[in-house]
């Protein structure tokens, strides 16, 4: 029989070996966790976020051991899911905030770890920065009108499939052009601009919860808190004491 003349697969990467990787990678936390959710293995990255110095502050620790409040709680939540349905999450866009209170967005990715016999022995994942790779300018002239004139309506009920209209491209167009030049969705651009100018607005302002919640495009008090907590892991009132 004529062997194959493919080559053989390569061994599984280490861990640390991936995580040295990682080091080298500023903008893209990493992360790997045991089956109760606690890290094994983190980055240079992931310590930045949260003011820390050593990885040995986080290892063996969970995301709600190191982080104070809600915020912490969220991750350790998401983390819960996979493990028990080894059902991955990809791109879930989330605040995250820079020791001590810098504000900054990611999309956060996690895969459950199997052994050779398929069960879920851990999980994996990288949360990375959001940040736009162009220059503003760069942007086509009549898109970034449709952009400003949302930024300054966030009381608009403005769709993706509005916002598409209004800067002259069909949907699926439009969408294809915010992922490149913006690294989001659509739908994660409005709910990052909105949640954006209402975490501002909480903290710069004495206006109360519902009236942040209509500026900023809201229309009911329970749906902005829900979206709020889903994305920061606090509600805007923790937020507003925190």
């Amino acid at each position: 029989m004529k062997r194959s003349s493919a080559a053989p697969l390569p061994p599984l990467v280490d861990v640390s070996v991936l995580e040295q990787l990682f080091d080298q990678v500023p903008d893209v936390a990493f992360f790997v966790k045991d089956t109760g959710g606690r890290y094994t293995a983190v980055n240079a990255s992931l310590l930045a976020r949260h003011g820390l110095r050593s990885k040995s502050q986080v290892l063996g620790k969970r995301p709600k051991d190191i982080c104070p409040g809600e915020y912490g709680g969220i991750p350790s939540q998401q983390d819960a899911v996979v493990l028990r349905t080894g059902r991955p999450m990809f791109d879930h866009l989330e605040m995250h905030w820079y020791a001590p209170h810098k504000p900054g967005w990611c999309l956060t990715t996690k895969l459950p770890l199997r052994n050779a016999g398929g069960e879920i022995v851990g999980l994996i994942g990288i949360s990375r920065d959001v940040r736009a790779p162009i220059l503003p300018r760069e942007i086509p002239s009549q898109v970034a009108q449709a952009i400003n004139h949302f930024e300054t309506h966030l009381d608009d009920d403005t769709t993706p499939a509005e916002l598409a209209r209004r800067a002259g491209q069909p949907p699926h167009r439009f969408a294809r052009f915010m992922k490149r030049f913006f690294g989001l969705t659509p739908s994660q651009f409005i709910a990052k601009a909105r949640i954006t100018a209402a975490s501002q607005m909480l903290r710069e302002s004495d206006a109360s919860v519902a009236e942040i919640a209509l500026a900023c495009g809201f229309y009911d008090h329970s749906a902005f808190t829900r979206a709020f907590r889903k994305v920061t892991g606090m509600t805007p009132s923790q937020l507003r004491s925190g």
